[in-house]
């Protein structure tokens, strides 16, 4: 999943609306996202262990 994240970010950078943003912000952005993702997937792992 890193790996997906990481390679979607260098495509946002050389051809998305990323390219027009200074690298700062994107990388803040980026790391926002990722922080987000890990707080989902963690609620999701402790979902799923209660359910069991």
């Amino acid at each position: 999943m890193i790996f997906l994240v990481a390679a979607l970010l260098l495509l946002g950078v050389l051809l998305g609306t990323a390219a027009h943003l200074p690298l700062g912000a994107t990388l803040t952005a980026a790391a926002a996202i990722a922080v987000w993702l890990l707080i989902f997937a963690i609620r999701e792992y402790r979902t799923k262990g209660a359910r069991r």
